[in-house]
Formats: structure tokens, sequence, C-alpha cells
């Protein structure tokens, strides 16, 4: 079975847990293979830690799971010493941080304090505590979510945090067929068993450094910079995308052209993922916000006016 084989049975088996989200598990599941985190912005009960334990399950990866409560403090992330009485020395006992994949949940509940102490972790795949620094496990991966602004005791991520996060998505209500499903679906424990364990942290290393190295060409590469760029001068953003954001979104189109077989990124991979790695980096002017114009309203409206090159393959 050919390594994108593998990967498409991937999705298939997550989608026997997540029913009617074959597009959000992909584009899950591009953001792991580009060696990025996710954040998802959804209401409670649509299945986000369901989601998270399949995907786990499915490839292989250690998990666990926080929720990020007022009193979450940050040693309980990055962990801490002890006294060992029969050692008669400190001992450091590892924090929650030190798995594969993270679920941050409910991630805008907690002090900015304890936020702030993820960003080394996503960002350095690395913690440091008493001034030693820890490496942590690879593939590092955390899958954050945050109830929508508004509601109750919760607060906004600070643009440095939410610029570490390679993707932003909903999962959104399921569909009338996916819901019936539901119905008489088994219980999540007995799906989530049933799955079957398809890859390895190792096979997914090797998979994130091939994409690392495909091609995008002089044309395509252009493209994407210019549609980032268009962010920094649209009247309807405060802020535009950073750098990070031009990085972000040619790994996500290496990661969309391997995906697809292809050892080259073509404009289709870039215009694909625009919004999703650009949504959650903008800022909106005031007018903007009255108006109820969204961020991916304002990308759509530039991606519909950049012309895209007509060759993507290798030269």
């Amino acid at each position: 079975m050919s390594n994108q084989n593998l990967a498409a049975a991937c999705i298939e088996a997550l989608g026997r847990v997540i029913y009617g989200k074959e597009a959000q598990i992909r584009e899950i599941l591009l953001a792991l293979l580009a060696g990025g985190h996710v954040l998802l912005e959804d209401i409670p009960g649509v299945g986000k830690t369901r989601l998270a334990r399949a995907f786990a399950r499915v490839l292989g990866l250690e998990f666990r799971r926080v929720q990020f409560t007022p009193d979450l403090m940050p040693s309980d992330l990055t962990g801490f010493s002890v006294w060992r009485r029969d050692r008669e020395q400190f001992v450091y006992q590892p924090g929650s941080l030190f798995c594969n994949l993270l679920l941050a949940d409910e991630l805008n509940r907690t002090s900015p304090k304890t936020q702030s102490a993820l960003l080394e972790a996503m960002e350095e795949r690395q913690v440091s505590v008493e001034g030693v620094t820890r490496a942590l496990p690879r593939p590092f991966f955390v899958l954050a979510t945050q109830n929508p602004l508004g509601s109750a005791g919760t607060q906004p991520l600070p643009p440095a945090q939410l610029d570490r996060f390679l993707v932003s998505l909903s999962l959104g209500y399921p569909d009338r067929d996916s819901e019936l499903a539901l119905v008489n679906a088994p219980a999540d424990e007995a799906r989530l068993a049933e799955l079957p364990v398809l890859l390895n942290p190792r096979t997914l290393q090797a998979w994130q450094q091939e994409i690392a190295e495909l091609y995008i060409s002089d044309q395509v590469g252009a493209y994407l910079v210019d549609l980032v760029r268009a962010t920094r001068q649209n009247p309807a953003l405060r802020q535009g995308a950073s750098p990070r954001a031009t990085l972000a979104l040619a790994r996500l189109a290496r990661a969309s052209a391997w995906l697809d077989g292809r050892d080259f990124a073509i404009p289709r991979d870039v215009a694909g993922q625009y919004t999703y790695a650009l949504a959650h980096r903008l800022q909106r002017t005031d007018a903007a916000r009255l108006a109820g114009t969204t961020a991916g309203d304002i990308l759509q409206e530039i991606l519909a006016a950049a012309p895209a090159p007509t060759l993507g393959a290798r030269r």
C-alpha cells in the first residue's frame, strides 16, 4: 500500500467515528502532516474530544486530554520537581505536555499565564522547567478547542498564541443523515476500540520529512506570497498576516500536494488552504466587525481577485 493510500485509509477509518466531516478530518490530517497544530472553535457536544481520541488511535499516538479550567497551573502542563525521601533529592515529574497528541480542551477558559505555557511547547517542541530544557516526544501535536467568544468565563487568546496554530476550523453541526446515524451508533468507547491502528510516530515523522522537501515552483510561490501580502493592504483588516502565515500556507500546500500523490504544489493546493491557514491570524477593523464581515469573507474576496498562475508543475 502506498503512503497516500495508507493516509486515505486513515481518513476513511476516522470517518467511522465522526460522521459527515470528511473535509475537516482531511484538514486536521494535513495540519499534522505539515507538523502544525489545530484550533477548533465550536460549541460543546459536536464531537471534538471523540475526534481527537480517534486520531490518536488510528495514528498510533500517545494521547492526553487537559481541561483548561481557570485554576489550571502552568506546572500542570510543563511538569515540576518533587522531593523524594527515598532518594534524598528532587525528582522531575513530567507534565501533561509529554505526549504525541494533546487535546487542550476549552483553552480560552484558563488564565493567560497558563495559556502562555503552551507557547514554547508548540513552537519549539520543548519545555523549560527550573532552568532545564526538556524535549517533548516527536511528533508533538496540539489540538486545542475554544468556546465561542462571549460564552461565560471565556477570554480571547492573544495574537501571539493564535499565530502558533497552523490551522483553524470548526466541525459545526452534523447534517441530518449523519445525526440520524448517531442515534443507533454504538457508544463512543465501542467505536473507538474497533478502530484500527494504522500508523506509528516513526512513520508520521518520515512522512513529515518527505512533505517538507516537496517542490514549490517560482510561479506558485509568487502566487502564495501575493495572497498573503494582499491581507496587509486590505481596508477591512487592521492587521494582516505575518511572514509566519506565509510559511504556514506553504507547509499546508506541500502537505495537500503530497496527499494527492504529487511531489510539487499547484495553485489549487494554495487556494484550498488559504482560509484555513490565515483566518485566525487576521484582525478586522471595527467597521468590518460591525458589518458582520468575517475574516473568511475577506479572504475569499482576495482569493477571487487574485489571478492564479497557469503553470504549477516543475519545469
